[in-house]
């Protein structure tokens, strides 16, 4: 199923093989609309690292309990040419001109964790 101009639902499925839920759809296609805004001004594919967990694959994975991920509202991302830091820089400039949502924003060492929850969050959780 295609969600944007540049993403698949399948770049968004667990890692697990669980199936996404189709409540969670919505979400995904939200999460995928702001992506493609950043894939725009980049320029460059984005890789989406994990999209959507089902509740065991997160659990594997040592993620929140209530993480962003399970709802599909999530992405960890990271795009060939820019550094993480570069990525976050990007979509911090895209949310003051509109074109993506303020929601979660996390920076790691090797990729950027965004989401589409409804209020503001940053952490940094890298070495840089």
């Amino acid at each position: 199923m295609q969600l944007t101009k540049n993403f698949k639902l399948s770049e968004f499925a667990s890692k697990d093989g669980a199936e996404t839920p189709k409540e969670l759809i919505p979400n995904l296609q939200e999460l995928a609309n702001n992506l493609q805004a950043l894939r725009d001004d980049l320029g460059v594919p984005i890789h989406i690292n994990s999209g959507y967990r089902s509740p065991a694959h997160n659990k594997a994975v040592g993620g929140a309990p209530k993480s962003q991920h399970k709802e599909g509202k999530a992405g960890d991302i990271t795009a060939k040419g820019f550094t993480p830091k570069q990525i976050q820089a990007r979509i911090e400039k895209l949310i003051a001109e509109g074109k993506m949502k303020n929601g979660g924003l996390g920076l790691y060492n090797t990729f950027v964790h965004y989401d589409v929850r409804n209020y503001a969050a940053r952490w940094d959780n890298s070495n840089i």
